[in-house]
């Protein structure tokens, strides 16, 4: 058993509401979020699995924390890569419980996570990138891992991204918290034709110290990559070479990686 504890706090430290349960604990927070508000989740032990929902118009997340956890609720410009219904309102439902032993077991996309932040976190899994394009939220990489897969336009939600900046040498990592296996990666560039460019190469980099390379082609379906099975803890995706067009933009808009938790 495990004491989770939900709160919401806001940006002077004050409990709004919070509620706590054994394996389970659900949140009804029944107030419009204000700017420096954050859902804290408190767990009575570490490196755990766990589902949890910041939001009800998110969806829930399958998740590894190795400590707690606050989640920074996006005001402004952060808020144009999500969905206009997240966070709205001045009724919220949370929830988070301890994974059943069969969902750990699964095989699954290990990539999964709408409620990644964009900054250093204690909730896996966790995407980040060494250039997102202008620093704005829609081009940066948590995008890449949040479930949605629209490709055919850019910008504002559904169209969010992970966005290179036209930097040659862009690099995004997928880190997992914990040690994985892995047999397959299925890639979702974006395809906003003639606006966009694409990628006829990209590299697979894996914690392990091994590395391969992946011909792409010009698609809006999903480019899958498959490999022998490799215990890893972290996923880079990197060497990516444009195709010989005009457009100097080519983007991803998911990054799925299919396998199973090392138990």
């Amino acid at each position: 058993m495990a004491t989770l504890s939900l709160k919401v706090m806001d940006r002077n430290g004050y409990t709004v509401c919070v509620s706590s349960g054994e394996d389970f604990v659900d949140l009804v927070c029944m107030r419009a979020y204000q700017e420096g508000d954050r859902i804290v989740l408190e767990t009575s032990g570490k490196n755990m699995y766990l589902n949890w929902q910041v939001d009800d118009a998110l969806g829930a997340a399958f998740v590894y924390l190795t400590d707690n956890v606050s989640y920074e609720i996006p005001f402004g410009e952060k808020r144009i890569s999500m969905s206009p219904k997240v966070f709205s309102g001045d009724r919220h439902y949370l929830y988070a419980q301890v994974a059943r032993q069969d969902e750990i077991e699964a095989y699954r996309n290990l990539a999964l996570n709408p409620a990644d932040q964009h900054r250093d976190v204690n909730c896996f899994p966790h995407a980040t990138a060494n250039v997102e394009t202008r620093g704005e939220s829609v081009f940066a990489a948590k995008n890449a891992i949040d479930g949605v897969r629209a490709n055919l336009s850019h910008g504002a939600w559904p169209y969010q991204s992970w966005g290179i900046n036209r930097q040659d040498d862009a690099v995004m990592r997928v880190d997992f918290g914990r040690r994985i296996r892995t047999d397959k990666v299925v890639l979702y560039t974006r395809a906003d034709f003639p606006h966009d460019n694409w990628w006829v190469q990209a590299t697979l980099r894996f914690s392990d110290g091994s590395a391969q390379d992946f011909a792409l082609e010009k698609s809006a379906g999903g480019h899958v990559l498959a490999f022998p099975e490799k215990e890893i803890t972290w996923i880079e995706l990197c060497n990516l070479i444009k195709a010989d067009d005009p457009s100097p933009f080519p983007a991803l808009s998911q990054i799925e990686v299919y396998g199973r938790n090392v138990l």
